[in-house]
């Protein structure tokens, strides 16, 4: 079985958990014997761990083109030659009746504006939506000239690339929903990133949700069949004791940490009011809030205005060994998102021995026992499980006992083998 996979980012260059959960999948996808697996990114850089797949740069793609209009995505897209008279952005209709002229002999030609390779930031930057429409038109070529038995597409960046890859080849489209724009929003969705996540999810043969929260969204909100909605858990990389970062600590006092992009989802001022609550009972504790966003500089005002600045820390964002040793250092995790998807840090914060408190409006909530669970607006239910981990001892000694091992539990190839059987039922 070979897949031709569309992600947006792959270890170790990644701005979150989508890049960590692709490189998890995929390596848990050969361990269960799905080991020919084509990885497209918009942008490699050569230091990618590419043990387990074949990384595809989609600028090193050579290509050639003209814009024509395409409502289904964006008012200009892009038509590729491909030395075939299929068209990557066709309608239903459209694609019928140039497969029907294509057999009775008639041959469609496209006059040529652009040849040659496309550039790709690989980043989320102000030209997002053309690198996205370049990725398809990238994945159009690469869908031509590969073989491979199906298709799988990571998040809504890559769900044009998807579609115009089955358009081409005319194999099963899976798309992987990491999120939503309900959750990345707080429910002010984009309407053009909503009209791509449904146009995916519409295309798609399945839809794996990583959370049945995930699930109820897109039956929900995007109207797509209960049937062809199937959630698959995240899991996290194995972490052996000889991997577990112990950094040598300079303070008495105990550490509290949010580590997270710093947006609207991840809910950080809800962190930061429970910091005030906590710091009112007791002040031999300090809060880190590890992470970068749009909300960062709000952040920090209101840490400011509190007046909790001397017991408050702003790392910027941490990633690789630098989140161990965050970790390392932490009395107490907290993630106090208020719509994520899964949310895989609390079970790398797990893994370091590291008490976590996590809202219940999160999908790990949904397979986690041994973490304190609460609603993310409820600061002083929040503040009530800080404090009372910090402040007795039994409890952490508790969750240290129990969640390393339930942690251990949750492996790639556990999910990875239901992706699988999702590939062969297509495949049947």
């Amino acid at each position: 079985m070979r897949v031709l996979m569309f992600g947006w980012e792959f270890p170790p260059h990644i701005s979150g958990g989508l890049g960590t959960a692709c490189y998890g999948l995929t390596k848990g996808l050969h361990s269960v014997g799905v080991n020919d697996i084509l990885f497209v990114v918009p942008k490699a850089y050569g230091d990618e761990d590419a043990t387990k797949v074949n990384i595809i740069d989609a600028g090193e793609i050579v290509v050639s083109d003209r814009i024509v209009d395409y409502k289904s995505f964006f008012q200009k897209m892009r038509f590729i030659e491909v030395g075939s008279s299929i068209r990557p952005y066709a309608s239903p209709e459209e694609y019928e009746n140039l497969t029907e002229a294509e057999r009775a002999g008639v041959k469609y030609l496209v006059q040529s504006s652009f040849s040659g390779k496309l550039s790709f930031s690989g980043g989320y930057g102000q030209n997002l939506f053309q690198e996205i429409a370049n990725y398809a038109v990238v994945a159009s070529v690469i869908a031509y000239q590969q073989k491979f038995d199906i298709i799988h597409a990571h998040d809504w960046l890559a769900y044009p690339a998807g579609i115009a890859a089955k358009m081409i080849s005319g194999k099963p489209l899976v798309v992987h929903v990491h999120a939503t724009d309900f959750d990345r929003s707080g429910g002010s969705v984009n309407p053009s990133v909503y009209q791509i996540e449904k146009a995916g999810m519409e295309a798609a043969d399945k839809v794996i949700a990583v959370s049945n929260l995930t699930r109820n969204i897109i039956i929900e909100k995007y109207g797509i069949s209960p049937d062809k909605v199937v959630t698959v858990h995240n899991a996290v990389e194995p972490l052996n004791n000889g991997e577990l970062k112990f950094a040598e600590r300079y303070i008495n006092d105990k550490i509290v940490t949010f580590l997270g992009r710093v947006t609207l989802q991840k809910g950080p001022e809800y962190f930061i009011e429970a910091a005030h609550l906590v710091l009112q009972k007791m002040k031999n504790v300090r809060f880190v809030m590890a992470g970068s966003g749009d909300m960062l500089n709000r952040m920090i005002g209101r840490v400011a205005a509190l007046k909790i600045g001397h017991r408050f820390h702003f790392t910027g964002f941490l990633k690789g060994d630098d989140v161990h040793h965050m970790f390392s250092l932490s009395d107490v995790y907290v993630m106090p998102s208020i719509s994520e998807p899964f949310g895989i840090s609390p079970l790398e914060a797990m893994q370091s021995n590291v008490p976590v408190i996590i809202s219940r409006q999160s999908g790990v909530s949904e397979i986690l026992h041994h973490a304190i669970k609460v609603d993310f607006w409820d600061t002083h239910a929040m503040a009530d499980a800080i404090y009372g981990i910090l402040k007795y001892e039994g409890l952490p000694n508790m969750f240290k006992k129990h969640a390393r091992l339930e942690v251990d539990n949750l492996k790639w190839e556990h999910a990875a083998d239901k992706v699988k059987n999702i590939y062969q039922s297509l495949l049947n």
